[in-house]
């Protein structure tokens, strides 16, 4: 199938957010092109402000600390986040008391926890206060805090407060990268701070990441992945990050694309 250029140069930028940069040549043997097709796509990305060329390929301009709105970010991957979401509601169980992380991909699970019963969501996610609001057999604690414009969450120290006052048995969280090293990490730190607390606040931590956000690292440091138990994510088990999350003990719940999810501990 003939790739477009607009195609591979959303690929390259795609490339580019998660990883921070790009290679000419491993682009170019990707889509079965040219270096030079490659370098003039880069050119394209860097009169548009989205990139800077450097020798042998280009650099991400976005800073670590950059988050993409929530409107964009909830319709990136939108399908694997609905999967992931799915996977991560049938870890649930009736009578339950867990935290539902404020991200586009937490806001799945709450969504695929319409219906059930005798629920209790703590939550710091207005939009997740929302969702589940007017559900009759789930009940919904809202922490209290400060709102961030935009994305509707609720942050200082009231929010990290309320965690610190509860006992939950698991704590969703989403973030905007997982790596080996540093581990979890999100675009702002009054988030980071609340993430910390909430995880601290349940027996048991579920990250949900899709795989744009495996070996990506952002600006504030929310936990290393010692503190996580699993992890859900569509990425397959031969994804470098999955297998070296997996080595270190956490494990590894893959949702597919048709809302099917097991467990999985890749070797």
């Amino acid at each position: 199938m003939t790739v477009l250029p607009s195609q591979r140069r959303q690929a390259a930028l795609r490339r580019l957010t998660t990883l921070g940069e790009v290679g000419f040549a491993e682009l170019a043997e990707e889509f079965g092109v040219s270096e030079m097709t490659i370098r003039r796509d880069v050119e394209t990305l860097e009169s548009e402000g989205l990139a800077r060329r450097v020798r042998g390929g280009a650099i991400s301009v976005t800073s670590r600390s950059y988050e993409p709105p929530f409107g964009v970010r909830a319709t990136t991957a939108a399908q694997a986040k609905a999967a992931i979401g799915a996977a991560a509601a049938r870890l649930v169980n009736d009578g339950d008391t867990i935290i539902v992380d404020v991200g586009t991909t937490t806001l799945e699970l709450a969504r695929a926890l319409r219906g059930r019963h005798g629920i209790t969501v703590v939550t710091a996610a207005l939009p997740v206060a929302m969702e589940l609001g007017n559900e009759p057999d789930i009940r919904v604690v809202v922490t209290g805090g400060q709102v961030r414009q935009g994305e509707l969450s609720l942050t200082g120290g009231m929010a990290e407060d309320a965690f610190t006052t509860m006992n939950c048995d698991l704590a969703f969280i989403g973030v905007a990268g997982v790596c080996l090293t540093p581990g979890l990490t999100e675009y702002n730190p009054d988030d980071a701070r609340v993430k910390r607390a909430a995880i601290a606040a349940a027996r048991r931590t579920i990250v949900l990441a899709d795989s744009s956000k495996l070996g990506k690292i952002a600006f504030a440091t929310v936990a290393p992945l010692s503190a996580v138990d699993a992890l859900v994510t569509d990425a397959p088990a031969g994804h470098a990050t999955v297998r070296e999350i997996a080595a270190g003990g956490t494990d590894i719940i893959a949702a597919s694309g048709d809302g099917a999810g097991s467990g999985q501990r890749p070797a």
